[in-house]
């Protein structure tokens, strides 16, 4: 019984149809990078693209999206057997009107840009939180596409744009879907407080922490695999990873970093679904340094890198240290540099490559921490190795002239792990100094 219902999981994969507005001052690469992104969307969503119709416009119309002399075009294509189309995706946000005429029109399932992202969502979410995300994105984009739109609702059936924790919430009214997204909301505030504390154990303990950002399969998974020698899933398609993750990394031969991985960006991301996940960016947004990498070989990768940057600025982490990594250096030509400070070009493959990274991000580290110097009687393992897992340690020496064992290095400010060692008496004799902001040492 059980293989029976295994082998129902089969599903019949829809037949999709683009449509796009090329509007006169868009820059034509851009436009064409918009809808190569649509058309990848759509295979990760699993839909099977067969065609793309383009209209150049001054502006797109009010109540149809496309001109009515392109949507009769649309009509007569769905009388040809070898264009034959189960769905129409919009390479845009749609608004009520637009949406509920093109279903009237075209008598076809509708789905917008924003739908595809939420379905690609909804098949990824794996942990609760995820679910609840992805659940609160679906109703809030359906709450204000209620209103005389019954008939387009009910035309989406199953597949595409009814997929996951809201699907069977289609046919709701208004009010039951306020009520429900108050409690989810609820719910993801009682998760936020639980992070909440565990970040704030993590601060206690002087855990100092990386957060990994960029555009969506610019290769963030790889190289968090590859950087806390993990198994995270990673796959070659857009949002392969949405449920927030964290683990230790080491860096400078022991000392302990905290790696979080993040959901990628993407251009036009409404707003609404920004604020529904910026909870899974919490990680990113608490962060010391953030490593943003960037998929070098993309065609588009400035625009890319111009995206991340916005919401960054919309979720005030602009001020947080950034190492920029030009990821993917087999996929391009040999002669491409970085082109300023606190950037690098890598490959996950290049062996070499991880080791430059964390040689960049110690730096980066170091910047953002106080030097400290510390003399010891004796050579005590232990403490070295607390220093080790929990400083930057520069150099260990023992100074004959004075006869004392030298560490330096480098620790976060304030509460600094050398000052906990002195207080607690684990070290004797032990004496710290670090630098004012004129350069001059202190003791």
């Amino acid at each position: 019984m059980r293989g029976d219902h295994l082998n129902e999981t089969h599903v019949t994969i829809e037949r999709a149809l683009i449509i796009a507005v090329h509007l006169k001052k868009e820059p034509e690469f851009d436009f064409q990078a918009s809808v190569s992104e649509i058309k990848a969307l759509c295979e990760t969503a699993g839909l099977e693209v067969v065609d793309t119709i383009i209209q150049n416009k001054d502006r797109k119309d009010q109540s149809f999206y496309l001109g009515k002399g392109k949507i009769e075009e649309i009509i007569e294509l769905k009388e040809r057997e070898d264009l034959s189309f189960d769905v129409v995706v919009v390479n845009d946000e749609l608004t009520n009107s637009q949406s509920k005429h093109l279903n009237d029109m075209l008598d076809v399932k509708i789905i917008d840009r924003t739908q595809v992202i939420l379905d690609i969502f909804a098949q990824r979410a794996r942990s609760r939180e995820g679910k609840l995300q992805v659940e609160l994105a679906q109703l809030e984009y359906l709450l204000p596409r209620l209103s005389g739109h019954g008939q387009s609702l009910s035309r989406l059936g199953g597949g595409i744009g009814t997929r996951g924790p809201g699907e069977t919430k289609l046919e709701m009214n208004r009010r039951h879907i306020r009520n429900k997204i108050h409690d989810i909301k609820t719910q993801l505030e009682v998760i936020k407080a639980h992070r909440t504390r565990y970040r704030e154990n993590r601060q206690k303990k002087q855990m100092f922490q990386v957060a990994l950002v960029g555009y969506t399969n610019a290769g963030k998974s790889s190289w968090f695999n590859q950087l806390t020698e993990s198994d995270t899933f990673m796959e070659d398609k857009l949002f392969a990873t949405l449920d927030p993750k964290s683990k230790i990394m080491k860096v400078n031969d022991g000392f302990n970093l905290l790696l979080s991985d993040t959901v990628g960006f993407i251009q036009h991301l409404p707003t609404h679904l920004v604020e529904a996940f910026s909870s899974t960016l919490e990680e990113a947004k608490y962060a010391d340094v953030i490593i943003h990498v960037v998929d070098r070989s993309h065609p588009n990768y400035l625009n890319h890198i111009d995206t991340v940057n916005t919401i960054l600025s919309e979720l005030e982490m602009k001020h947080i240290p950034i190492l920029t990594v030009y990821n993917k250096k087999d996929l391009i030509q040999p002669e491409v540099l970085p082109i300023g400070p606190n950037e690098i070009v890598v490959s996950v493959y290049d062996a070499e490559d991880e080791h430059r990274l964390k040689t960049a991000l110690i730096q980066i580290i170091k910047n953002e921490m106080a030097p400290y110097h510390v003399q010891m009687l004796n050579y005590d393992g232990q403490t070295i190795s607390i220093l080790k897992q929990t400083t930057l340690v520069d150099d260990i020496s023992f100074n004959e002239a004075i006869n004392l064992y030298e560490i330096s290095g480098y620790e976060k400010p304030l509460n600094g792990v050398t000052a906990h060692l002195l207080k607690s008496g684990v070290v004797e004799n032990i004496m710290t100094r670090t630098e004012d902001d004129n350069g001059n040492n202190t003791q």
